[in-house]
């Protein structure tokens, strides 16, 4: 994040609506894009978009109570001096792993909230009619152009048009634009009629990126059983929800947790203090191990399970799940899609549970859906292990820095991801359009 910061900055002022978690704005950031403002009505989304956004004005409200004037006033600038503006209306009514049609001009639920959807495109026209941008890019599922969703498309591009743009849209695919996943989505990019240039899209890649490059612990076997992973890998481990979970059932007051050996160049010196904050994604090795020692007063220096069970300090640290339900929990073993699970080889999808996927190691990894954070949701899952992917590594997966904040249960983190544009596609595509439109 500190390398995305410090981008030198374009010129040019991008207004983000729908904005998520901030995945599309980042995208632009790393392009030398500054984000002005931006809008998320979702709370838990808000809250990590302000996280990582500190220096963009979040506004919170339904988009449908926003107008054109208010976000002008905001940044300073007057109708036509915008140079884009970027949105990702909500995009579940028009899914291709959804019902689809089922559901349009109907409230749903969505995420922590219960909404219509499916009209939400039109709230982006209206600010885009207002704003009047040099440029725009909206961002969709690719099901709007597939089946009984071409009619809200044709509608969507004709609306587009008619503000007094050149409008260009295309299914573009994440794996060919840098991102080890395979993540297509349907791209709008709309240049203002005086400029006189048309749309331009990023030309993919020769190269994709697989997920044993995204996760290189990932290592070499045979189908079946026999596939594995380093020795011992731990997920993501919390130390203080971890260790106070572990004290509660010792009766002990947790003093500090302090790393006593690390893998190096990771910053994961001799002492590093973790009392304070939770650690990041941590991975035991034959060759690398951390390990925490949590002080406690009135006892000695030990680590503990969630259960209060005291573990060998020389061995790595076993999976630690959250104080609250589904919190940081990725074990499915006790869930029906883990039987079916090992039936498949890397690579193979089920037949039996739509949507549970057995990547293979060597190719990028198959979608991220935004609901399929709970354990016993059929869905992708880790290629060697019966279990779900740690949040540290859907976040390589979905192409977002490894320090990159997410707040919230184990399920909404996952949900923040998979809703998210993964911001290397973002990247992508907003060099594109400052280099052949804006510059």
């Amino acid at each position: 994040m500190a390398e995305i910061a410090a981008v030198p900055h374009n010129g040019l002022r991008v207004i983000s609506t729908f904005s998520g978690c901030g995945g599309s704005c980042l995208g632009y950031r790393m392009a030398g894009f500054r984000v002005a403002w931006a809008s998320e009505f979702i709370p838990a989304a808000a809250d990590v978009y302000r996280a990582n956004h500190p220096d963009t004005i979040l506004d919170t409200r339904d988009i449908r109570k926003v107008q054109p004037a208010e976000i002008l006033e905001a940044v300073g600038l007057k109708v036509g001096e915008l140079d884009l503006l970027d949105g990702s209306p909500p995009c579940a009514s028009f899914s291709t792993a959804g019902k689809r049609e089922k559901h349009w001009g109907k409230a749903k639920k969505y995420s922590d909230t219960v909404q219509r959807v499916d009209d939400l495109f039109f709230e982006y026209v209206r600010l885009l009619e207002g704003l009047r941008p040099r440029a725009f890019v909206a961002e969709n599922v690719s099901g709007l152009v597939k089946g009984v969703a071409k009619g809200y498309f044709l509608e969507i591009l004709a609306r587009l048009k008619a503000c007094g743009y050149r409008v260009g849209c295309k299914v573009l695919d994440a794996q060919w634009l840098g991102v080890p996943q395979a993540r297509q989505r349907t791209i709008f990019i709309g240049v203002r009629e005086d400029l006189g240039k048309d749309p331009v899209f990023p030309k993919p890649l020769p190269y994709r990126y697989s997920l044993r490059e995204a996760l290189p612990w990932v290592v070499r076997g045979k189908y079946g059983p026999a596939w594995k992973s380093a020795d011992a890998p731990s997920p993501t481990v919390s130390a203080g929800r971890a260790y106070n979970a572990a004290t509660s059932h010792q009766g002990l007051e947790l003093v500090e947790a302090k790393v006593i050996q690390g893998p190096q160049g990771n910053g994961w010196a001799e002492g590093k203090d973790l009392t304070d904050g939770p650690a990041p994604a941590v991975l035991a090795t034959q060759t690398q191990s951390m390990l925490v020692e949590a002080r406690l007063k009135g006892g000695t220096g030990a680590a503990f399970d969630e259960k209060g069970r005291e573990y060998d300090l020389d061995q790595p640290c076993p999976t630690i799940l959250g104080t609250k339900p589904n919190q940081f929990e990725v074990d499915m073993s006790g869930y029906a899609i883990a039987r079916e699970w090992d039936k498949l080889k890397p690579g193979q999808a089920s037949d039996k549970y739509f949507n549970l996927v057995r990547p293979h190691p060597d190719h990028p990894c198959p979608t991220i859906c935004a609901a399929h954070g709970h354990p016993g949701v059929a869905s992708v899952t880790h290629p060697t292990e019966k279990r779900k992917l740690t949040i540290a590594e859907l976040k390589r997966i979905c192409a977002f820095p490894d320090d990159f904040i997410l707040t919230g249960t184990y399920s909404q983190q996952w949900e923040r991801l998979g809703r998210a544009v993964p911001p290397v596609m973002m990247a992508a595509i907003a060099t594109n359009i400052r280099d052949e439109i804006l510059t």
